[in-house]
């Protein structure tokens, strides 16, 4: 059974020292851990959303419709400058925002939300170990 993304971030805070931090982040190379990493580090990417968390209501853990495994391929929808987010109306993209976080587990919910507030999603993730893990991932 595949993890969820947010508990891929909470086993890799039980990693003791940054050799084994950088190693796990690597062999949990998920698509859509990375692209929160991305979100969260790269100071290029801008989110097209309003400041602060939207209203909305949290998934419960046993009805959760969707994954962030497969709703992260929608951050394009958030980021300023790419052509998904631009050719929305601003309250069609917060729309599409808020429908995202009510559809996935309300742990990842709350690491997107981190996500796009530019906080690192767990304790002890910091910008150097993620640059370490993926030294491409970053710009």
């Amino acid at each position: 059974m595949e993890l969820e993304v947010f508990e891929i971030l909470h086993r890799f805070t039980e990693q003791k020292t940054r050799a084994e931090k950088v190693k796990y982040l690597q062999q949990n190379n998920v698509p859509a851990v990375t692209d929160v990493l991305r979100g969260a580090f790269d100071e290029n990417i801008e989110w097209n959303l309003p400041e602060g968390r939207p209203p909305y209501t949290p998934n419960k853990p046993e009805s959760t419709p969707s994954s962030l495994r497969s709703k992260h391929r929608d951050f394009g929808y958030f980021v300023k400058g790419f052509k998904k987010s631009e050719s929305l109306n601003k309250l069609k993209r917060e729309m599409m925002f808020i429908q995202m976080l009510e559809s996935i587990h309300a742990e990842d919910a709350l690491v997107v939300l981190d996500m796009v507030e530019k906080k690192p999603p767990v304790k002890g993730l910091t910008k150097k170990i993620v640059e370490e893990a993926f030294p491409n991932l970053l710009s």
